[in-house]
């Protein structure tokens, strides 16, 4: 049995960590029509098809404590970061999960940490805890410093579409409707609570990428890491990164892909970033 695992739901966006052990607990996407399970078979291409075209009311649902069971397998120290509980029931059913885990093994510690945050947020946190953990770090050790790492990391997200957020009653479906027939891309943020923020309106790419630089600096940013989420959109993203670097040439940036969770909210065209505040 190894010591140490590290457990997230679905929307962290991670299939796999090179350095230590991970499971991931999947979310759901549910219509009328068809349910998605957010996991390494999905097709999110084929899933944002999908909503291009589908019309009627969609959800999500989190993974329920035996989802989270399953997740944990069989080790002695177990770090479950969950999405914001917030926007989820995750973290709730994760709580469930600890203890249902703990009282079946006495001996072993599951810590829940309600992230407060979603995607490359939420990875940042898992990839820091993953370093700790190869450093040799004890348990407590690193749930003592998981909380003050979350304090210096952020996440902005850039939409082209609100369609399936206004659908979930996460924004107003009128001005959803106004922003996507006037071509205006929404900017926001995760809030220290854990809540959507929405921060500028902006009209056009270019103006809009700019906009995500000067919010990360007013944010905190200077130097630290910076993942960059996309849905469908290399492109956008590969600019942003090139804006950065032209800040900061040796700053460590990953671009990559929306899994299916994320790419549900943030929809084709949209990114997500997530950063050091340092």
């Amino acid at each position: 049995m190894n010591d140490f695992k590290i457990v997230t739901d679905s929307s962290a966006d991670i299939l796999s960590l090179e350095d230590c052990s991970y499971s991931s607990a999947p979310l759901r996407i549910i219509t009328a029509e068809k349910e998605f399970v957010d996991n390494a078979e999905l097709s999110v291409e084929d899933m944002v098809t999908f909503f291009d075209s589908y019309k009627g009311k969609s959800s999500t649902s989190c993974p329920n404590p035996e989802d989270w069971l399953k997740a944990f397998g069989d080790h002695q120290y177990i770090f479950c970061m969950a999405m914001t509980s917030k926007l989820s029931g995750s973290y709730n059913a994760a709580v469930i999960a600890k203890e249902m885990y703990e009282s079946m093994y006495p001996d072993r510690k599951v810590f829940v940490f309600n992230s407060l945050t979603t995607g490359p947020e939420l990875k940042l946190i898992v990839e820091q805890i993953c370093e700790q953990i190869n450093a040799g770090k004890t348990f407590e050790e690193i749930c003592n410093e998981i909380g003050e790492y979350k304090k210096k990391t952020g996440l902005l997200f850039l939409l082209e579409s609100m369609k399936n957020l206004a659908n979930n009653g996460r924004v107003n479906a009128v001005v959803a409707r106004a922003a996507g027939l006037l071509g205006i891309r929404a900017l926001g943020r995760a809030s220290d609570e854990g809540e959507l923020q929405m921060l500028d309106k902006c009209r056009g790419a270019e103006k809009a990428l700019i906009t995500v630089v000067q919010r990360m600096k007013e944010l905190g940013w200077k130097n630290g890491k910076v993942l960059i989420a996309h849905c469908l959109n290399e492109s956008v993203a590969a600019k942003l990164k090139s804006m950065l670097q032209a800040e900061l040439e040796q700053v460590k940036i990953e671009v990559y892909k929306c899994r299916g969770l994320c790419s549900f909210y943030a929809e084709k065209g949209g990114l997500l970033v997530g950063f050091e505040r340092c």
